[in-house]
């Protein structure tokens, strides 16, 4: 395996009545373009180190830890609907002053991507979806347990269940559950996930965050406006689902080209979840296609 560049640094920015955590990803060309990386529940801006760097030849790239997420601390007002974590990657869009972006979302983030592109468009160049979490109601063991964690007293007893489990086992739980092929991971990745895993153990609003955002996602569910949110994004869309996605069904992916105007959907095969932290190499390569398909695309600069 190859060693896995560092995570990227980053810093706490405030965004009116909260701050988030946002780690960037420079360009080496001057003319690069602004992109923004959205990560899914449980997730944080990490999980995108490897797109981020496969892409700064022509993609600066920010990457938000959201409100109760990675390094932010929670929203003060404790909302972690998917309107307030559009409302706040909104704020970070306008407080960076580089838009329009090229937006990417996973799960959770493609939730909160599309509702963002679907209501501000004037924020959104392109947008990137993998494996978005948008309305499905056909039963899979995956969102199953996200609805059992949203019931009463149910949620808070299975993270005190799952926080006396070695970390090192839930961390591979985690990997089984998003990955086609755990064993593909680099054990220093691995140890990543451990590390931050140890260090959101200590966070008394950890299991708050995890709860209320599965909530966010089961309404959204409910109310199925995702999908009419999809109907309105204007900028070109790719969506990328997994072959063997556990949580999210690859046969959305018909559903997706349907409803987003100007899409290129992809499905991957031996992929899961988390297609940008198992295959980053396969969606910079899409992502490229679907700028060359817009015309999009930056002109090549001389080496040197």
């Amino acid at each position: 395996m190859t060693t896995p560049i560092p995570q990227w640094p980053g810093e706490l920015l405030r965004l009116g009545d909260r701050e988030v955590f946002v780690r960037t990803a420079p360009s080496g060309r001057a003319d690069a373009e602004p992109g923004l990386f959205v990560h899914g529940l449980a997730g944080s801006s990490a999980n995108w180190t490897d797109l981020m760097g496969l892409l700064s030849d022509e993609v600066a790239g920010d990457a938000v830890d959201l409100p109760g997420f990675g390094h932010s601390p929670p929203p003060p007002d404790r909302d972690y609907s998917v309107d307030a974590h559009t409302l706040a990657v909104a704020r970070l869009i306008e407080k960076r002053g580089r838009g329009p972006v090229h937006l990417f979302g996973n799960s959770l983030g493609g939730a909160i991507a599309t509702r963002l592109a679907g209501t501000r468009p004037d924020l959104v160049r392109t947008i990137t979806l993998i494996s978005p979490a948008l309305p499905d109601l056909r039963p899979r063991y995956g969102p199953a347990r996200i609805l059992a964690a949203t019931m009463p007293g149910v949620g808070p007893w299975a993270i005190r269940r799952l926080a006396a489990l070695p970390v090192e086992e839930r961390v591979q739980d985690t990997l089984e559950m998003t990955f086609a092929d755990p064993t593909s991971v680099h054990p220093d990745r691995v140890m990543e996930l451990v590390e931050d895993m140890r260090r959101r153990d200590e966070l008394t609003h950890n299991a708050e965050a995890l709860i209320a955002s599965s909530r966010a996602i089961v309404t959204a569910y409910m109310r199925r406006s995702l999908w009419r949110y999809a109907a309105r994004v204007i900028a070109p869309t790719l969506v990328i689902y997994g072959r063997h996605d556990r949580l999210v069904d690859p046969r959305m992916a018909a559903r997706a080209g349907r409803v987003f105007k100007r899409s290129r959907v992809v499905v991957l095969p031996d992929v899961g979840h988390v297609a940008q932290l198992e295959r980053p190499e396969a969606v910079a390569r899409e992502f490229r296609a679907m700028l060359d398909d817009a015309h999009l695309r930056l002109p090549d600069i001389a080496a040197g």
